[in-house]
């Protein structure tokens, strides 16, 4: 992440994707928040912590549960 504009986020989804690490959850993914929130029947778009927190019970799989929501996102805002 000293690459200038390579944050948590980059270096996480470099992980899930390139690397395919199993156990990667990108926080502050906002398509991930908003299939969360659908997923889950969440009130309000969940924060990061909130994020973290539901994605613990996907361990040690968070990258399968990450492209499942993403899969869910993308199929319900095309």
């Amino acid at each position: 992440m000293k690459i200038k504009g390579v944050g948590s986020w980059t270096a996480d989804i470099y992980l899930l994707m390139a690397m395919c690490r199993p156990d990667i959850w990108p926080n502050g993914d906002i398509a991930l928040a908003k299939a969360m929130k659908k997923v889950k029947r969440l009130k309000s778009l969940p924060d990061n912590v909130k994020q973290l927190k539901i994605s613990e019970k996907w361990k040690p799989f968070r990258a399968v549960a990450a492209r499942m929501l993403w899969q869910h996102y993308i199929k319900n805002n095309l």
